[in-house]
């Protein structure tokens, strides 16, 4: 269950960048993070920050992010678990993920899944929800996060909890 919705306003890309690095660091294996929001809304942008902010923090040469939308999965291994970066928007039925792998991608790594809602019943319940909104600029965004789980708590002990 959640604990109530979080909301911060990010006003232009570095700042989502910057919150990508923060949160990247309390990512564990089994973690689910749910990217919603409209075409363009910085879901990938987030997702590019958050493979980066785990490359520098792992000293590993950086990766290039592409966004998954034709491959529906992007994978990209760290000494802790595999991050798995999924794109569903082209997901027709929910029971199409299974043939993606998502059962062993949200049993043993960390997961970014844009467009979440297409995975139905399939989307672990101890995820945390984020949802990117217009903002008052064409780059800023407000961000609403709905942590599941252990969210709460590790958001709280990061500062990020509003």
């Amino acid at each position: 269950m959640g604990t109530g919705a979080i909301r911060l306003i990010l006003k232009d890309l570095d700042a989502t960048e910057a919150f990508a690095a923060r949160l990247a660091p309390l990512a564990q294996a089994g973690d689910v993070i749910a990217l919603s929001g409209d075409l363009g809304a910085g879901k990938t942008t987030f997702a590019r920050a958050f493979v980066s902010a785990l490359t520098t923090r792992c000293e590993l040469p950086p990766e290039e992010v592409p966004s998954p939308t034709f491959t529906l999965v992007q994978s990209y291994d760290f000494p802790s678990f595999t991050l798995y970066h999924l794109d569903l928007y082209r997901l027709e039925r929910p029971q199409d993920a299974l043939e993606l792998g998502i059962e062993d991608a949200f049993a043993d790594g960390v997961s970014l899944v844009e467009w979440p809602d297409r995975l139905g019943a399939w989307l672990p319940a101890g995820r945390l929800a984020l949802t990117f909104l217009p903002g008052t600029g064409p780059d800023s965004r407000t961000l609403r996060m709905e942590p599941h789980g252990t969210w709460a708590a590790r958001l709280e002990r990061a500062g990020l909890h509003g």
